[in-house]
């Protein structure tokens, strides 16, 4: 059986072995080496020549989501919260290594590219996907085509510029939607709240601050009415929605699918989020828009990589019989 190879790259690293119907056969998660990039290319080399070598099914290619800026000629350029690799030409090395065809993209584009063929937004043809985590980022599909934009670096949703805020971004901006609404700023702003408000301290995620608290404990709380819980889901949705709302004036598409970690947990969000798009949205235009939820939870990032890879060595095949 033919398959091909998709990694996911972030502090955890999943690397898995796909069909070209985008089932995974088999996968091993790695903590990613954080100390520079040298050796986390190095890991990542070492880890995915062990798991062809593995593999029961013949690979043919393999795709590599990183979470940062790739250009479109597949080199990166940022990685915001993992070790600097923008010197180290990591698909010809990756290439070299396995004796196969690699291709690089952004890690959203990865996974807006598994929801697309595999999940939430398949058949659709003009699609935003947003994954909400650790940071908040982006794809954008436009007319059945991947939109990458002059030099690759199109859809960063979560460096849209918000309201009035102006916290720093690890991307070295100010003012990002990411510094509000990406899962450990949804944390933060709760835990602000409560200590600025005598009032919060009776809310049930006040008997959790001096622990580790979680963007889970917040979504249970405001589910249970709490009311610290529950207007921090409602100022998340607000920032969102309203960045949704935009996209959606801007491109008139036919489908938002919301994944990443943070929505894999909140249903409660989903629906805030809808009420403030309604708001915000030209009504024409939400009236034929649907927002869903992603599908294919946290395996959205390896299948896209992997069928991604498919379809580029597909195309490349199909040039060179002219």
């Amino acid at each position: 059986m033919d398959a091909y190879i998709g990694v996911d790259v972030g502090r955890t690293t999943r690397i898995a072995v796909v069909d070209a119907s985008g089932r995974i056969l088999s996968q091993r998660r790695i903590n990613t080496v954080l100390t520079d990039g040298r050796s986390l290319v190095d890991q990542l080399i070492r880890e995915v020549v062990a798991l062809k070598n593995v593999s029961q099914q013949t690979v043919l290619a393999v795709g590599v989501g990183l979470p940062g800026l790739v250009d479109i000629d597949q080199q990166v350029q940022i990685l915001p919260n993992l070790p600097d690799i923008s010197a180290i030409d990591i698909r010809s090395e990756l290439a070299a290594a396995v004796s196969l065809p690699v291709i690089l993209d952004n890690d959203a584009n990865a996974a807006t590219y598994g929801e697309w063929k595999c999940g939430a937004a398949k058949n659709a043809n003009n699609l935003v996907y947003i994954s909400i985590g650790t940071g908040i980022g982006g794809g954008i599909v436009l007319g059945g085509k991947m939109q990458r934009g002059a030099r690759g670096y199109a859809g960063e949703f979560g460096h849209m510029k918000v309201g009035l805020q102006e916290l720093d971004c690890s991307c070295g901006s100010v003012g990002c939607l990411e510094t509000v609404a990406s899962g450990p700023n949804i944390v933060r702003r709760a835990r602000e709240m409560i200590f600025e408000s005598p009032t919060y301290m009776r809310s049930v995620l006040a008997s959790k601050i001096s622990k580790r608290l979680t963007c889970e404990d917040i979504v249970e709380a405001a589910m249970q009415g709490d009311e610290l819980a529950m207007r921090v889901i409602s100022s998340t949705a607000n920032y969102l929605g309203t960045a949704i709302a935009n996209v959606i004036n801007l491109f008139n598409v036919e489908l938002v699918v919301l994944g990443g970690p943070v929505m894999t947990t909140s249903t409660i969000l989903l629906e805030y989020i809808r009420e403030y798009l309604k708001q915000g949205s030209f009504p024409k235009l939400y009236d034929c828009c649907k927002l869903v939820a992603a599908s294919l939870g946290d395996n959205a990032g390896v299948i896209g990589s992997a069928i991604m890879a498919q379809d580029r060595l597909s195309e490349q095949r199909m040039a060179a019989r002219g």
